[in-house]
């Protein structure tokens, strides 16, 4: 916990139940982020942790999969948490935020329907910022073994002989 936390007077236990109870999408504290479920958290070192709950969220909208936990969102974007793009990651969280206090809402992460905040995601596809955060989600994300068997992957095959001998015949739907 940190010593900002601890100076509050308040535990990690406490700031988490305290959340969880008011329902939040992310636990955003003191130099942390946690899910909602309390089943796993990340600091941030960089970048606030507020940016870092609406990267999650970004990512979460750009490649929705409800079958994926968010960690896996989470452990996609950590790349950003650095010292060397975090001002660029932020000048885009603002752009974001811009963005969605157009459409009424008081940022991305308060934008409360998925629809709206792929709206606002359309409205934003060709900047840099956007097209930045997409590619690297597709290696950050599905190169993670963990997330290979909620797809059905089942890894490379070279190793084990090739697909020929591993899973070519399968077909058992024709």
């Amino acid at each position: 916990m940190t010593t900002q936390a601890r100076q509050q007077g308040m535990s990690r236990r406490q700031l988490l139940s305290r959340s969880i109870a008011a329902g939040t999408a992310f636990l955003i504290g003191p130099g942390f982020i946690a899910g909602p479920d309390a089943a796993w958290a990340m600091e941030t070192t960089a970048l606030k942790p507020s940016s870092m709950a609406t990267l999650i969220q970004m990512a979460r909208d750009i490649y929705p999969h409800d079958h994926v936990a968010d960690e896996f969102y989470a452990i996609a974007v950590k790349g950003y948490d650095t010292a060397e793009v975090a001002p660029d990651i932020e000048a885009g969280i603002a752009a974001l935020d811009a963005a969605a206090r157009g459409k009424g809402h008081a940022s991305y992460l308060d934008t409360g329907w998925e629809r709206d905040r792929v709206d606002i995601l359309r409205n934003m596809e060709d900047s840099a910022f956007f097209q930045r955060i997409r590619g690297g989600l597709v290696t950050g994300l599905y190169n993670q073994k963990e997330v290979w068997p909620l797809f059905g992957y089942e890894g490379e095959s070279y190793s084990q002989g090739g697909y020929i001998d591993r899973g070519f015949n399968d077909i058992n739907w024709l």
